[in-house]
């Protein structure tokens, strides 16, 4: 017994240079800058001189730790709190997104744009109902109501009732985009190129163009589809959607696309829970983001 205890008995592996970082040599205005960068970044404009002080006083008391930057971002993305101008940063953090979003694909247009889309697409339904065209009347209905849908993925997606996935289906799948890239030629580059910043292959673009401009069934990133809806529901669901969405994530917080590791560490997951803060906090808290290297 005693020579299978001495056998059993692991050894302590000691890995040198694994120490925690120390932080105490990082200037003040360093965190400054870093406190000030995260709520452009998360809800659009800078802290105010009383916001600065406390988070400021607040990162350097717990020694610039990484659980005080995610304590502080996550309160830029969660908190419901009243804030005079922003309604809560939660609210201005979901009305950033949304605008961001929009920016990407629908090269910034407003919600009074949308809103004359609604009335337009409405409008067409009206008139080709009171002349008895029952199909045209509920087409235009259906654009209509994607334009709807569009206008209230923000709010449906800060209360948890869309995922991202969702959110960039309405945002892909609406007039505004088809007029910005007309024809199903533009129509299918342009789902690449805002999705996944890159054109498709040969291969992909005949099957997405099958698929949304002559409605055949062919077969796109292992999924079969013969609509443009279909189409759609494959881009956005699609391994190199949630790959793009990383990539978008590291170009607009870090100015870089991530290397081959970062995007295996957070992929999975990624895929998993679906959970674009979890991505975001991750690039965010960084030291690299933070210039606390």
């Amino acid at each position: 017994m005693a020579i299978a205890l001495v056998a059993c008995r692991k050894d302590v592996e000691v890995v040198e240079d694994n120490q925690a970082p120390n932080y105490e040599g990082i200037p003040t205005v360093v965190v400054r800058n870093y406190v000030n960068r995260l709520f452009i970044d998360l809800i659009g404009r800078e802290p105010l001189d009383v916001e600065m002080d406390a988070d400021v006083n607040e990162l350097e008391s717990n020694g610039l730790s990484s659980a005080a930057r995610a304590a502080l971002v996550d309160r830029l993305m969660t908190s419901t709190d009243y804030i005079q101008g922003d309604s809560s940063y939660r609210n201005a953090y979901y009305q950033r997104q949304y605008e961001l979003y929009k920016a990407r694909c629908l090269e910034g247009a407003s919600d009074a744009v949308i809103d004359q889309y609604i009335g337009m697409a409405q409008l067409s339904a009206l008139a080709d109902s009171l002349a008895g065209n029952t199909a045209m009347a509920q087409q235009a209905q259906a654009r209509a109501q994607r334009l709807v849908d569009l206008r209230s993925s923000r709010i449906e997606y800060r209360e948890g009732v869309i995922g991202i996935n969702e959110v960039f289906r309405r945002v892909i799948y609406n007039d505004i985009f088809d007029e910005i890239n007309m024809g199903s030629f533009n129509f299918v580059n342009a789902t690449f190129d805002n999705l996944f910043l890159r054109y498709p292959s040969a291969s992909e673009f005949n099957a997405g163009y099958n698929m949304v401009e002559h409605s055949q069934p062919d077969i796109l990133f292992g999924m079969s589809g013969q609509s443009k809806s279909d189409y759609v529901d494959i881009v956005v669901s699609s391994i190199e959607f949630h790959e793009g969405m990383i990539d978008w994530c590291y170009l607009t917080f870090q100015g870089r696309l991530p290397d081959s590791y970062e995007t295996y560490e957070l992929l999975g997951p990624f895929l998993s829970d679906k959970d674009l803060q979890k991505v975001q906090r991750h690039i965010l808290t960084s030291d690299e983001y933070a210039n606390f290297d």
